[in-house]
């Protein structure tokens, strides 16, 4: 396996960039994951790695190649595809094969190849089914094993599992997890769901707009979101966001919502409000760190239940507060009632806060 290093990579189609000065270093052995929303640059980012697509500037490189001007067979690299490309006609033995083949390796070399990246995938019994035989899960584990038989330096991976049912998928993450840690292989998976990248890669790419928003391990892009499009992209639900605005009452530093509520912050919070460039702050908190209460209690602030939705082991309420929806985890028992007033009770030691205006995360300076 080798490293991947991508050094101010660019790409432009006239004057729109889809990738704007991307850095970032994939370790050897490491799984990294490129999320974002649709049209953020994560499958151009990954096609620019393939050499499927030009670059317009910048380096990419693989182990201690610079890649740049090298045709994709050459980059020593495979790519597993959302569509999985079997060929329908093959067996999963000859559509295993058949990328040996073309590179015209013995016969005896070549079943090896083949009968040990079916014994790694769990699918020896399938060698002589053709594609329309399998499931969904079972194509993806032969898309895989033709990717693994070519023993590439790098694999690149563009949303696999996208066009699986939800409980597939699931089972197929597990798989795919497994595989890394098994191969100890160096992955790029490109994928638009969140949940995917924080439950299988060791560091995550959030991209948005073409820019490299942060890269970071999964825990850390969720506890610690350097801006505001992060800490609502990852989490499910998404983290809240609630603007308002800072002053000062008292001799102390005071949130106050759309409705005239103030929220008095603890020293710690008011120094991160006092290094933002205006007064309108933007409060972040996850579902799981808020406290809904039926009746008003100390440092809690006036809200309005909109929609309650029971999930099993845990009921979601979403409340209206200050223009925005705050999501709310609460247990079963406790009965809510779309409209009915509530109060709700922020964490301030795992609260987050924004600049209004920059949209970054504020810090103590």
């Amino acid at each position: 396996m080798a490293h991947v290093v991508l050094k101010d990579l660019v790409k432009t189609y006239g004057s729109f960039k889809a990738v704007n000065d991307v850095s970032l270093t994939v370790n050897d052995g490491e799984f990294v994951a490129l999320v974002g929303p649709s049209g953020c640059g994560k499958t151009t980012t990954l096609n620019l790695v393939a050499g499927l697509i030009p670059i317009t500037s910048g380096e990419i490189v693989i182990g201690d190649r610079v890649v740049n001007d090298l045709d994709p067979k050459d980059r020593d690299i495979a790519m597993v595809f959302q569509n999985y490309a079997l060929y329908p006609q093959k067996s999963v033995y000859k559509n295993l094969a058949f990328p040996l083949q073309m590179r015209k390796l013995p016969r005896e070399a070549i079943d090896k190849k083949v009968r040990d990246a079916a014994r790694v995938l769990d699918m020896t019994e399938l060698l002589e089914r053709k594609p329309r035989e399998l499931s969904g899960g079972q194509q993806q584990r032969v898309a895989l094993g033709r990717a693994l038989v070519r023993d590439p330096a790098v694999f690149l991976m563009d949303e696999p599992l996208s066009n699986l049912d939800a409980k597939l998928r699931v089972q197929m993450r597990s798989e795919i997890k497994r595989f890394h840690q098994d191969l100890k292989a160096t992955i790029i998976y490109v994928t638009h769901d969140q949940l995917e990248a924080v439950t299988m890669a060791d560091r995550m790419a959030v991209m948005n707009g073409g820019y490299l928003q942060q890269y970071d391990s999964p825990a850390q892009v969720f506890a610690h979101p350097v801006n505001m499009f992060v800490a609502s992209f990852v989490g499910s639900p998404a983290m809240s966001l609630v603007p308002l605005q800072a002053s000062t009452a008292n001799g102390n530093t005071v949130l106050t919502g759309a409705e005239g509520w103030q929220f008095e912050l603890s020293p710690h919070n008011a120094q991160k409000v006092a290094s933002a460039k205006t007064k309108k702050v933007v409060l972040g908190a996850r579902h799981s760190t808020i406290k809904l209460h039926k009746s008003a209690v100390p440092a809690s602030v006036p809200a309005k239940a909109y929609t309650v939705e029971p999930t099993g082991d845990v009921t979601f309420v979403q409340a209206l507060l200050s223009g925005a929806i705050v999501n709310i985890s609460v247990s079963p028992n406790v009965a809510v009632a779309p409209d009915e007033q509530i109060w709700l009770e922020f964490d301030q030691e795992r609260m987050h806060l924004f600049d209004g205006e920059t949209e970054m995360a504020l810090k103590v300076n």
